[in-house]
């Protein structure tokens, strides 16, 4: 098995430096995709009470022989819940349904500032953590603006913020600005989903060719050389296991430059989620 190296929260938490997400991920055919990818080495989970899929993640935990202390599962507090009763109460309907005792890691799903009700959600995050209902808590598509007004509100700052980011879309400015503030910063849909090309990209197959490994890996070890933790999704065992086996090589700073000049700017996102204006879809 695959050793996977660690990133260091600011709370003194280790991560896995990959984690397997989850989105679309449902059913019995998703439970297989799971337990496949415990096997594979996984022990990070990223799933959300919107992905519909926390009873199938709870029911993986359970039928895996892995013990239950050694995986880390995350989940996402959905738009709806973002005041602070229903926030408390969404956090432990969510343990309930995964029929775990307490969440690893636990983020903000969208910031919503059109609500403006996201410093209240963060204030029942931070409180939860104290309940020990969740290990570490984090945010996710939040914007500077948004991180340091929920800091000043409360003084605790994320551990992590899961953003949007791939070669289309590399983001670096929302990466740089959660260094400054000592956040961990997490990529969701890393290949771009099956919105865009970004894995049969000239680019990123000619570099995959240079360094004898599969385009995915090459933009896996994209993300770590930038001190991103990628949230990585594959159905098959053997995509699973190829995509955790990136710790072998690293890419040169010319070729790291090279995949940051595919960036499209803002109409790379996938599907044009600016944290500024997305209303949730739930």
């Amino acid at each position: 098995m695959t050793k996977i190296e660690k990133f260091e929260l600011n709370d003194g938490t280790s991560l896995p430096a990959i984690g397997f997400g989850t989105v679309n991920v449902q059913g019995a055919q998703g439970l297989n995709s799971v337990l496949t990818a415990i096997d594979a080495g996984y022990r990070l989970i990223d799933t959300s009470t919107n992905y519909m899929n926390e009873g199938m993640v709870g029911e993986a935990i359970r039928r895996s022989s892995v013990p239950r202390e050694e995986l880390m599962i995350n989940s996402k507090l959905p738009g709806k819940a973002h005041e602070y009763d229903k926030a408390i109460k969404m956090i432990q309907e969510s343990l309930y349904r995964i029929d775990i005792d307490y969440f690893d890691k636990y983020l903000i799903h969208w910031p919503l500032p059109k609500q403006d009700k996201y410093e209240e959600a963060w204030q029942a995050l931070v409180d939860a953590q104290k309940f020990g209902l969740i290990k570490t808590i984090g945010v996710s598509n939040f914007l500077p603006e948004h991180l340091e007004r929920i800091i000043e509100k409360t003084g605790v700052t994320p551990a992590t913020n899961q953003i949007e980011r791939h070669p289309y879309f590399n983001n670096n400015a929302l990466v740089e600005a959660n260094k400054k503030l000592g956040i961990l910063t997490e990529a969701w849909s890393p290949f771009g989903r099956e919105i865009n090309d970004v894995l049969e990209n000239e680019t990123i197959v000619k570099l995959a060719e240079k360094y004898g490994k599969e385009p995915a890996q090459i933009i896996i070890r994209w993300n770590l050389q930038n001190g991103v933790m990628p949230i990585v999704k594959a159905s098959s065992f053997s995509h699973q296991k190829a995509n955790l086996d990136v710790f072998d090589f690293e890419l040169s700073k010319e070729d790291i430059q090279e995949i940051d000049a595919l960036d499209k700017g803002e109409e790379g996102r996938v599907e044009g989620q600016h944290p500024n204006e997305y209303e949730e879809f739930d």
